[in-house]
């Protein structure tokens, strides 16, 4: 490849680059940035500079760029920076309660996690299509409360029919059955059913400490990782008849992973830390 034609590649590569790196400004109306593939970047060269390459010696200019190609992960420009500091300063606190075992730091989260399969990635046969069968459940699911008992490396998975105020005050009441002389400090996020009145007034009744995420922060719940880790394991490739079954593979799950505590702690790590970076990129409304 001639210097010319490397420089031409370098350049419209930075140029969309610094496009797509610049956090959106405030404005009335919405631009749409090209996802920049390269069978875009090939005809962006040539369009710009008149010069045709591959693909491959575009991808070999990436490469050198120290670029690769990955999955794009989503931020929250909503989270206020400042309201997710002032957490993780009040985290501080009660990490150091379940330290020295003056409370029971509980994470809590809602998943609906449907029958079907969830399609994902696998190995298969080169040049075959990867099926998976499914009974065509259609849209059944069930929504599952999972808790994080983060002074045990222990979690809980209760099903429900759905996320309501009244399965919540259900949740409630069988973790103080499971724990009734513990000082209870219960993190979780803004649902709407866990603002109402009824939940919290069942919680003080309980002696159940609330303590509120920040808005768009799911990051701070490590719940969000045992999701993950349950999609993986159980319904990947896996289509379920009847919610029994989905039930019944979930109890079978939470046990194994109450079987391996040091497992479960390094998966579901709970953030401390802002990322200056990242926190920089938030665009609070």
């Amino acid at each position: 490849m001639s210097a010319a034609v490397k420089q031409a590649i370098d350049g419209v590569i930075r140029d969309s680059l610094e496009v797509a790196a610049t956090p959106p400004p405030q404005r009335p109306t919405l631009v749409l940035q090209p996802r920049w593939t390269l069978k875009r970047l090939v005809a962006g060269v040539k369009t710009t500079f008149q010069i045709d390459c591959s693909r491959e010696s575009i991808r070999k200019v990436l490469k050198g760029l120290g670029l690769s190609w990955k999955k794009a992960r989503k931020l929250l420009n909503k989270a206020d920076p400042q309201k997710r500091a002032a957490f993780l300063a009040q985290l501080e606190g009660l990490l150091d309660e379940a330290l020295h075992q003056s409370c029971l730091l509980v994470y809590v989260d809602e998943a609906h996690i449907h029958l079907d399969t969830d399609e994902g990635y696998g190995w298969s046969v080169k040049g075959e299509r990867f099926w998976v069968s499914s009974s065509s459940p259609g849209l059944k699911q069930v929504s599952f409360y999972g808790l994080y008992l983060y002074d045990l490396a222990q979690v809980r998975i209760f099903p429900y029919d759905a996320g309501n105020q009244e399965n919540t005050v259900d949740m409630l009441e069988r973790l103080r059955a499971e724990f009734p002389d513990l000082p209870i400090k219960l993190v979780w996020d803004g649902a709407p059913y866990h603002r109402a009145r009824r939940v919290k007034a069942a919680a003080d009744d309980r002696n159940i400490h609330l303590v509120p995420l920040p808005a768009y922060s799911p990051d701070f719940m490590p719940v969000e990782h045992l999701w993950h880790w349950l999609r993986e394991e159980l319904t990947y490739h896996t289509c379920y008849h009847t919610e029994a079954d989905l039930i019944t593979q979930v109890e079978l799950f939470q046990h194994r992973l109450n079987d391996d505590p040091i497992a479960l702690s390094q998966r579901l790590w709970v953030s401390t830390q802002l990322d200056p970076v990242v926190e920089k990129l938030r665009v609070s409304s």
